[in-house]
C-alpha cells in the first residue's frame, strides 16, 4: 500500500536528493505543496517507456502510480466496457 506523503517547498528544497532516492528506489510518493495546497507530486518514471504514445500516457501505462486500484474491487465487467466503449 502506498501512502503519499505531503511536504512543504522548504522541506523538498532541503532534501530534495533523499525525496528523489526514496522515489526512486523506494516507490514511495512524494506530493510537495505550500499554504496547505498541493502543487507538484514526484511519483516513480515508468521502467518502460513506449516511444509511440505520450509521456502521460506511459506514466499512466508503466508507472505504478494506479497499483492502489489492484486491491480496489471491479464495479464493471469487460462486457460493461465494450458495451460503452466498444
Amino acid at each position: 500500500m502506498y501512502i503519499m506523503e505531503i511536504i512543504t517547498t522548504t522541506q523538498a528544497r532541503a532534501g530534495i536528493k533523499e525525496i528523489i532516492n526514496r522515489v526512486k528506489y523506494k516507490g514511495d510518493i512524494v506530493a510537495i505543496g505550500r499554504r496547505n495546497s498541493i502543487d507538484a507530486l514526484l511519483i516513480q518514471f515508468p521502467s518502460s517507456y513506449n516511444k509511440k504514445v505520450n509521456d502521460i500516457t506511459n506514466v499512466n501505462t508503466f508507472s505504478r502510480s494506479f497499483d492502489f486500484l489492484e486491491k480496489e474491487p471491479d464495479i464493471y465487467t469487460v462486457d460493461d466496457l465494450k458495451k460503452k466503449y466498444a
